[in-house]
């Protein structure tokens, strides 16, 4: 489902990623570990497009992402949940998981995908209408996790 090959990436002159190759198959479940300052984040950045890669290959189910803008990349099924969750402190978790599927043409799922998220996150059920800055933060991870399966990844269908 996703592959790289001789990726490079990193910010301005200095490059942190240098020929990173690998594929995860569909319906796999990987795990990139690392000491702290290796490049897990800046690897993450560059599958999901906040910044460039310098050189290399990106495929998503068989398909050339590395020159798609982070909307495009979203809608051919990529998301990602970063570690300080950034949530929209000002909106209610059920506004916080519309905003996961701004991208998403089909709008008449959203309410079945609201769901099935709630189904995942039961706790999330009786917080729907709390604002996301007065939620814990397991549940603003939950939030967090929800509103990445908003957009439809690769791994919801």
């Amino acid at each position: 489902m996703l592959k790289v090959e001789q990726l490079c990436a990193g910010y301005g002159s200095l490059e942190v990623l240098h020929n990173v190759s690998f594929a995860v198959p569909t319906q796999s479940i990987v795990a990139i570990l690392g000491a702290n300052g290796v490049g897990k984040t800046t690897l993450m950045r560059a599958l999901t497009g906040l910044i460039r890669a310098k050189a290399g290959i990106i495929e998503l189910a068989g398909q050339r992402i590395e020159r798609l803008s982070v909307e495009r990349r979203v809608r051919c099924g990529i998301a990602l949940v970063p570690e300080g969750r950034d949530l929209f402190g000002s909106l209610t978790v059920r506004e916080n998981l519309l905003m996961g599927a701004f991208t998403r043409r089909a709008h008449a799922e959203t309410e079945a995908d609201i769901s099935r998220v709630l189904d995942y996150f039961p706790r999330l059920k009786t917080r729907l209408h709390a604002h996301a800055a007065s939620l814990s933060g397991g549940e603003g991870q939950m939030l967090s996790i929800g509103r990445a399966l908003m957009s439809h990844p690769g791994c919801f269908y």
